[in-house]
């Protein structure tokens, strides 16, 4: 038989044909040097063919996306032998489209890389400028989520539905965090137009209830025009153990912080050998590649190595911090030289007040955010170096922003080594933070720095990230390279400039213009302008207006003139002052006041209420309303479920393998009593691993045998209560139940836990105080503890060796919230 197969196989092969041929029974010929010729030929037509998309007066019409393949220009009749094939393109991007690379960090002050005249040094990034050019009038929204929503559509962030973060979205459609169809991502754009995309690092534009595997995925980078994602769906992530996804499927490091990771490093990685992949099999393919790191969000996670290289560099305190910079900026002329230095606000200690304790923390605080910083700009300069490289290398744009708003002053005024439990509104106190000091930085803290360090950072403006109505929350320093279109000037770009102007600018570079349709979706307009003739003309005008609001903070820009009304404080996320009506307004002239240092409200008191009417009609216009100043009251308020889930009932039961699914999709496990009981298999004493885990090293619950003995361990902020049977399970079935009675009244109240084995309780224990917030930046999971983890006590994932055959989780108490 196998004989027999082999002859028809070859018989296929030389004679190159089926049906009427074969059945004749014609014997196999040999081919000539003529046909070889022929051959040939026909090879040579159909690598043109695939190399040069055919192009008419009606195809590829780029205005209706996805674009149909081209025409059939053959001939079909009856048989091959009177037919003439013609091969079909797909859409390829105009004759010289760039490839285009979108680096974005996080949380990165004006005054921070020493590119824009900061102290830390950023050599890969000033590099790059030397290289390009400078833009010191760029603008962000203040805040993460939003910035990436309008980088990404060219529309401003409530019209993209992101007028906050996910944590915090309300159903009101400019608040849901839900990117509409009809404002399509450049991802989408250019994927239709032929190029490849390709997402690394921060999502944080995926509702977080949909971000399982039970999806939609719809609103995941994938379903939003990229064809590769690797990152994490979150407003940040564990550096050491990231809640990492390939596309839509969990995936694990493939070392441990003991053996060298870092998801900085891993992206890197990622991101430059599907580069080089791509370029190898299809060189003439253009890419557009959007580069998000989680830096320089906090956790600031950086080795001790890098830490070290700043030991003593910030002793001289955050004002003189300031001043050097701004000496730096105006050196430099990264800002005018009639330039004023804003004075400190009250809301910052004096750096003479502190005491040894105080100076000794925030320092050391400071120098792990400057050895993260360093850190980063290494990673991103092998990938840059990795770009020198490609076949069509000075073809290839980078857009370098460098954060998506400005220095982050979330960290408190102490600064934390446990940022969740700062979110969640419980200080630390400056004994905790400096008892624990040997952990900061590595994989057993979550550090941030303290409000000085983040206001310095935004030398020479006020205010900090979240205060969208001041230019310390969202003006951020960019840096672009085109070797083939741009030679460096020396001279900075100080064109008015907003996240919303990338899109339309990357789409004149490509010569594709904006989608009438996509899918069959109407697109809103764009709300951004193409600067692209800044690349040429320094002297080039940027927008005449824009409005901002974070948080009901808010300001409205117009043809120099920027009136603001800064309402919410950053680190209080239990105010919501409300009384909008009373809201103290500033004026500047920002032709001649380049930092917001000259509050002209009370002089020019006309102007004011002309900004004042042009933001509320703006607000109306851009779907900014309602204004909301609601923190941690909307950071708790209950979420929708995941699409098709049922929460009915209050029972949740979960089986192996699921896991990676976020806080908010899963069971409510704060505020509120709940049981878990879970039926396993076991073989005593040799089981162990873990059976269902929420959170991580900041905060979060687990239930793991340990040779056999089930364990519980509620992690509060890293006071631990732990509770523990003191045999192991019997082999064979077993029943492991954890009661929880929540005994409080407010969010964040007490409880009492009972650990029962086949309904004999064998461990209780009393809490004073329960997670009220959120339990951190890890997720829930059955059968292993994946990402960061819960206790120290094991190795994550600690997967369980036994058969798990349900956890069942029961809310029994109303006011358990997601």
């Amino acid at each position: 038989m196998r004989l027999f197969l082999s002859a028809i196989f070859l018989t296929v092969i030389f004679t190159g044909c089926t049906g009427e041929d074969q059945s004749a029974g014609k014997a196999a010929e040999v081919t000539t040097p003529a046909q070889n010729t022929e051959n040939e030929g026909a090879a040579t037509q159909r690598s043109k063919a695939a190399s040069t998309p055919k192009t008419s007066d009606t195809w590829p019409d780029r205005s209706h996306l996805p674009i149909p393949l081209s025409p059939f220009e053959g001939k079909i009749g009856r048989t091959y032998k009177e037919s003439e094939p013609d091969w079909q393109d797909g859409p390829m991007p105009p004759d010289g489209a760039p490839n285009v690379i979108v680096i974005l960090l996080d949380d990165v002050g004006f005054g921070q890389p020493s590119t824009f005249g900061g102290l830390i040094p950023t050599p890969n990034l000033d590099q790059l400028a030397k290289e390009g050019l400078r833009y010191n009038r760029f603008h962000t929204t203040a805040i993460c989520g939003p910035s990436r929503a309008a980088l990404l559509t060219g529309r401003d962030h409530h019209e993209s539905g992101s007028g906050f973060l996910m944590e915090w979205a309300t159903g009101f459609p400019s608040y849901s965090t839900y990117i509409p169809k009809s404002t399509a991502t450049i991802g989408e754009i250019l994927k239709d137009n032929g190029y490849g995309t390709w997402w690394y690092g921060k999502n944080h534009n995926t509702p977080d209830w949909e971000t399982t595997i039970a999806g939609p995925f719809d609103h995941w980078p994938t379903g939003m025009g990229f064809e590769y994602f690797y990152g994490f769906n979150a407003g940040e992530t564990h550096q050491f153990y990231p809640v990492l996804f390939e596309n839509t499927l969990p995936v694990e490091p493939d070392k441990t912080p003991d053996e060298g990771y870092h998801f900085m490093t891993d992206m890197t990685d990622k991101a430059i050998a599907r580069m080089k992949f791509a370029k190898s099999v299809a060189p003439k393919k253009p890419f557009f590649m959007y580069f998000a790191p989680g830096a320089m969000h906090a956790p600031h996670h950086v080795t001790a190595e890098w830490r070290e290289k700043f030991k003593g560099k910030f002793d001289m305190g955050w004002e003189k911090y300031r001043e050097q910079v701004f000496a730096r900026q105006k050196d430099m002329g990264i800002i005018p030289a009639d330039t004023k230095l804003t004075p400190r606000p009250e809301w910052v200690p004096a750096w003479a007040s502190l005491n040894d304790e105080q100076k000794t923390l925030y320092t050391k605080l400071m120098e792990n955010f400057a050895g993260y910083f360093a850190f980063t700009d290494h990673e991103i300069g092998r990938l840059l170096d990795a770009v020198k490289e490609l076949p069509n290398a000075d073809n290839t744009m980078i857009v370098y922003i460098v954060g998506d708003n400005g220095a982050s002053a979330e960290g408190g005024p102490d600064g934390t080594l446990n940022e969740i439990r700062a979110l969640n509104g419980i200080p630390t106190t400056i004994e905790e933070n400096l008892a624990n000091i040997e952990k900061l930085g590595g994989p057993e803290s979550e550090p941030h720095y303290p409000v000085g360090w983040a206001w310095a950072g935004n030398t020479p403006f006020q205010w900090v990230k979240q205060v969208a109505s001041h230019l310390g929350g969202t003006r951020n320093p960019m840096v672009i390279s085109w070797p083939a279109k741009i030679k460096p000037d020396g001279q900075v770009r100080d064109a008015f400039l907003h996240l919303v102007d990338v899109v339309p600018t990357i789409l004149e570079a490509a010569n594709i213009p904006m989608p009438e349709t996509v899918n069959g979706i109407e697109q809103k307009p764009l709300a951004g302008k193409s600067f692209l003739a800044s690349f040429t003309d320094p002297e080039f005008e940027g927008r005449p207006d824009q409005y901002f609001e974070v948080f009901s903070n808010r300001s409205m820009y117009s043809d120099g003139w920027k009136a603001n009304a800064q309402h919410t404080l950053p680190w209080r996320q239990d105010l919501a002052p409300g009384n909008w009506d009373k809201d103290q307004w500033e004026l500047y002239n920002l032709e001649q006041d380049f930092s917001e240092a000259n509050d002209l409200a009370q002089k020019n008191p006309d102007k004011l209420a002309e900004l004042k009417k042009k933001f509320d009609e703006t607000a109306k216009r851009k779907e900014v309303y309602p204004l909301d100043d609601r923190g941690a009251a909307r950071l708790g308020m209950p979420k929708p479920p995941v699409p098709g889930a049922d929460t009915s009932s209050g029972t949740y039961t979960y089986y192996p393998g699921a896991t990676r699914i976020a806080e908010v999709a899963g069971p409510p496990l704060k505020n509120g009593s709940w049981t878990l009981t879970a039926d396993l298999n076991t073989e005593g004493g040799k089981t162990e691993g873990v059976v269902m885990a929420l959170g991580g090293v900041a905060a979060g619950i687990v239930l793991y045998l340990d040779g056999g003995i089930p364990v519980f361990d509620y992690n509060y902020f890293e006071e631990h209560t732990t509770l523990k049977a003191n045999k192991p399970l019997p082999a064979g079935d077993a029943t492991v139940t954890v009661d929880f009675d929540y005994q409080g009244s407010e969010p964040g109240g007490p409880a009492k836990i009972t650990l029962k084995v086949n309904g004999e309780e064998v461990a209780s224990g009393d809490m004073k105080a329960t997670v009220g917030g959120r339990f951190g930046i890890d997720t829930f999971g059955i059968g292993e503890d994946t990402g960061q983890p819960v206790t120290h006590e094991y190795e994550p994932p600690y997967r369980f060796t036994g058969e798990i055959k349900k956890v069942v989780i029961s809310t029994g108490k109303a006011g358990a919230s997601p």
